[in-house]
């Protein structure tokens, strides 16, 4: 096989459909007959399962739409109960996240799939681990993926956000490939000028508007394979 490929999916926060557009790509990738993977660090937030163990709800979601076959055991190797950021859920879970193994789960899906769509936790600036290891988004992106997408929700106060993001990333070295609009509505005046001006402030093209409850990613097969790069080493 071919050096694995992959792109991380970031967000302007959290709930903004991360997840939900990760399942979009995947969708895309299995759709052209490729070998692609989730993987996402950190989970927070999930609930408990018949064994007492947080049940990984991002994976299962993403195993949903996208219909990939891949095993939830080698989609996330952290995953907690609290609904907080991934430090402080580690934290009181008394698991805290270690790089090493973040790094030792992605490599073993670099070697079995050519693909691999990574979601980020929360924001760009989201703490990952602050006890014994300080670990922050950034280090996980830039450890497991060259590019970066960002994912938004299209309404109100996405100007902003999109903005701070996009800063955040130049100023931190993190290449960002282009914008995501989630729950999209066409034809709204206020949206579609916030696509306008994000891609006027930020230089970064909106490549795609996902209107709510779509099933498809409106992106042609080859657009969205052209935002996959490998990692140098």
């Amino acid at each position: 096989m071919e050096m694995s490929k992959s792109l991380f999916i970031t967000g302007t926060g959290t709930d903004v459909g991360k997840t939900y557009v990760a399942g979009l790509f995947l969708k895309k990738l299995r759709e052209a007959g490729l070998q692609a993977a989730y993987y996402k660090a950190a989970m927070s937030g999930n609930e408990v399962g018949t064994d007492n163990r947080p049940i990984p709800e991002d994976a299962l979601y993403v195993k949903h739409i996208s219909g990939v076959e891949q095993s939830l055991k080698t989609m996330c190797p952290y995953v907690y109960q609290a609904a907080v950021s991934p430090h402080l859920a580690s934290r009181l879970e008394g698991n805290p996240v270690r790089m090493e193994t973040v790094k030792r789960g992605y490599a073993w899906l670099a070697e079995r799939y050519g693909y691999i769509t990574v979601e980020g936790s929360g924001g760009i600036a989201c703490p990952i681990s602050f006890d014994g290891e300080l670990i922050w988004m950034e280090d996980v992106i830039k450890a497991l993926s060259p590019v970066c997408l960002i994912v938004a929700d299209a309404g109100l106060g996405t100007i902003n956000a999109v903005t701070l993001t996009a800063e955040y990333m130049k100023n931190h070295g993190i290449e960002a490939a282009g914008i995501v609009l989630n729950r999209f509505r066409p034809g709204d005046v206020m949206e579609e000028d916030n696509k306008r001006m994000c891609e006027y402030i930020t230089h970064l093209p909106v490549l795609a508007c996902v209107p709510e409850g779509c099933t498809d990613l409106p992106m042609k097969t080859k657009d969205v394979l052209s935002l996959y790069r490998g990692q140098e080493k």
